[in-house]
């Protein structure tokens, strides 16, 4: 057994070879100057087909060089091919590009141990792997990352047969203490939901932007562009009608007493010769003539656009002018161009639930519109491509249903590009990496929206500071909220679980959007956002519950089910205060909230208390396979499972309330349904009668 690593030869058998063989790849693509063996930076962007990431790279630059050659030719066997197991494709590019480093790490490490030679794969014994092992338990603090690590290693046993430098010969799933038993449930939702006092006041002023300020800016806009590309079109030979165009736009200066466009004082000579059509020095031979009428008129301090503001804020318009003034933050037109799209993206994200690499690929002409036999719209569909749980890396075509204002956010877009632009969040050609021709992404990069985003908030922050307005965006722990694309989805996930009321209220009806989403999207493609949202009920229902026996609400209940639900909330309470001690860690409270379900569900009018066989309800499965109550078909008047608190007596009180009250405002209801609103109201009396101990009999 030879304890040296065999010397690199000048050539091997892949060089040659084209990484990315065997991958669909962009239609733009040359394969002909696409990555090879070879090198040791590989470019796998044009197989990645979600437009907004700009480079997807597979760096073995620094991976040990004695390992380097192994790696690049387990890569590119993930990458082109064929798959190990039937029936299994191969890993899709992002994961791939994501297991560089945890190999990195194990090379690494091969490569680092004190006082012990570089061993090549095939010399390995699982004593070795075990010693990694150990290596994992000291440094990763997660069996989820762990498991990625030995995931990795693995993978060199599962390709070997792609492998012709060296292999490892055995498969490590089968050595004693390499895999590690627990709970592999994966950490709940990491993504933090935006504040109600930080989503409340940022989706009014993004529906404010998309209603309000839109044509403003969209006006001033194509007034910045028509002047731009105006510039230096008058030739040479024809300066000479520079003069006579010059004399009457001083002209209307002056007849308008409108100062001239300016800057430290001074007249603007580059933006009279953009209105002109000329080049900057043309007009030096005419500074005496802008100079007298500069001395008529005076000089602004900046330029603005030529747009009359309708926009309203209060009654009164809602900026004083447009600037062309690309560093001005709050009244520069590259800043308010950003700060639309953003509010266009912050709706389209919050009222949709779609991912962010779901929105980078809208396109024009996304929307949809159902309409009623007299041609009012009641319904809005928006189509893109999804990506995550599909198997085609180019993306399914897939559905949502959303509101109005993201139809109308979405119809803003679609102004604020160029009309040959098809893309809704090509990058603005008002960018820099634009103008000055640049390579950038197809779309903004997240990173991108992010910055825009997080823009939006200073700017509005900005904007309430000038006009002494109290609808800023407030700190959190006094500390501005770091908004991030993936927040809008956790977010309008627990509003639709909790359905909160008050802090955005009239902006959007939320049980209605989450009925329209999960009738649209859910349906057809796999999101995971029916599996958000019900794991969000989940836990609002479980704290629901440890509140209840917090203040001992559960000794109070009454009703056909009263006994049945004090029994299992008894129960629930012992099997999570155990020994004395109470479990605050919340990621262990909602692991034993779902072990020890308790089938309990609080609802507005009535409390559920589960069986299945005294059901009244149409049942239904939910994702865990587990029946499940149908609340929308609930009768809690006659359903032997009903569990009443006093809060679900005052509803039902309410109710009937309200129902006399319409008899009385509208008597002219047709008789039959007097009638059974009536006898409504009569059930509902004699019911809450019945079990009200409190009522008088």
């Amino acid at each position: 057994m030879t304890n040296a690593h065999p010397q690199p030869s000048t050539s091997h058998p892949f060089d040659e070879r084209c990484v990315l063989n065997g991958r669909p790849v962009r239609p733009e693509t040359e394969l002909s100057r696409a990555s090879r063996f070879v090198e040791d930076v590989w470019d796998l962007s044009p197989a990645f087909f979600q437009q907004h990431h700009v480079a997807l790279i597979l760096d073995f630059t620094s991976v040990p060089s004695v390992y380097r050659t192994v790696a690049k030719e387990l890569f590119i066997g993930l990458l082109g091919g064929p798959a190990p197991a039937r029936g299994r494709g191969l890993p899709k590019v992002a994961t791939i590009a994501s297991m560089l480093p945890t190999l990195r790490h194990f090379f690494s490490w091969l490569a680092s141990r004190p006082n012990l030679r570089q061993p090549l794969l095939s010399e390995l014994q699982p004593s070795d792997l075990i010693a990694y092992q150990l290596h994992l338990l000291a440094t990763q603090p997660t069996l989820t990352v762990r498991d990625r690590y030995r995931s990795s290693v693995r993978s060199l046993y599962r390709y070997r047969g792609l492998m012709v430098t060296d292999q490892l010969t055995f498969d490590p799933y089968h050595i004693d203490g390499w895999s590690e038993s627990g709970d592999r449930s994966g950490p709940d939702n990491a993504t933090a939901r935006i504040p109600e006092a930080v989503l409340g006041p940022l989706l009014t002023w993004s529906l404010r932007f998309v209603d309000e300020f839109a044509s403003d800016i969209l006006a001033a806009d194509r007034e910045w562009r028509r002047v731009r590309l105006q510039e230096g079109v008058v030739p040479p030979e024809a300066r000479r009608w520079v003069e006579k165009d010059l004399v009457h736009l001083l002209a209307e200066y002056r007849d308008a007493e409108r100062p001239l466009p300016g800057h430290n004082g001074q007249p603007s000579f580059r933006h009279l010769s953009r209105l002109l059509g000329c080049d900057r020095s043309t007009l030096r031979t005419y500074h005496d003539l802008i100079e007298d009428t500069a001395r008529l008129v005076g000089v602004d301090n900046d330029v603005s656009c030529d747009v009359v503001i309708n926009g309203r804020i209060n009654g009164s318009p809602w900026i004083d002018r447009i600037l062309f003034n690309r560093r001005d933050r709050q009244a520069g037109i590259l800043h308010l161009l950003s700060a639309l799209s953003a509010a266009c993206y912050v709706i389209i994200a919050f009222l949709s639930g779609m991912r962010d690499s779901e929105i980078k690929h809208l396109q024009r002409g996304c929307i949809s519109v159902k309409r009623d036999p007299h041609g009012r719209p009641y319904r809005w569909m928006i189509t893109s491509l999804a990506f995550k749980g599909e198997r085609d890396p180019t993306g399914v075509q897939a559905t949502w249903v959303v509101g109005a204002p993201a139809a109308r956010a979405v119809a803003v877009l679609e102004l604020l590009q160029p009309r040959n632009e098809t893309r809704l969040f090509a990058p603005s050609t008002h960018g820099t990496a634009v103008r000055i021709g640049k390579t950038a992404a197809h779309v903004n990069l997240t990173k991108t929206t992010n910055d825009h985003i997080n823009n939006l908030v200073s700017w509005i922050d900005g904007y309430c500071r000038a006009h002494d307005l109290a609808e800023d965006i407030p700190a959190v722990n006094a500390q501005t909220w770091r908004l991030t694309t993936r927040q809008f989805r956790r977010t309008l996930a627990w509003f639709i679980a909790r359905q909160p009321g008050g802090s955005i209220a009239g902006a959007i009806q939320y049980r209605h959007q989450a009925v329209q989403m999960f009738e649209g999207y859910a349906g057809t493609s796999d999101s995971g956002f029916r599996a958000e949202v019900e794991s969000e009920e989940a836990l609002a229902r479980g704290e629901g519950l440890m509140a209840m026996i917090d203040a001992h609400e559960h000794t109070d209940l009454v009703g056909p089910a009263a006994d049945e639900a004090r029994r299992r909330l008894s129960e629930l309470e012992s099997n999570i205060r155990y020994q004395g001690q109470v479990v605050t860690d919340r990621r262990r409270h909602d692991r034993l909230i779902r072990r020890f379900d308790p089938a309990i569900y609080p609802g507005r009018y009535a409390t559920c208390v589960y069986d299945p066989d005294k059901a009244l309800c149409t049942r239904a499965q939910n994702l865990s396979g587990q029946n499940a109550p149908t609340l929308g078909g609930c009768r809690p008047l006659e359903c032997r499972n009903v569990a009443l608190t006093s809060g679900n007596l005052d509803e039902l009180r309410s109710e009937s309330s309200d129902i006399e009250r319409e008899l009385e405002r509208t008597p002219s209801l047709p008789p039959l349904l007097q009638h059974r609103l009536r006898q409504r109201s009569e059930q509902i009396n004699q019911f809450v009668d019945r079990h009200d101990p409190n009522s008088i009999r």
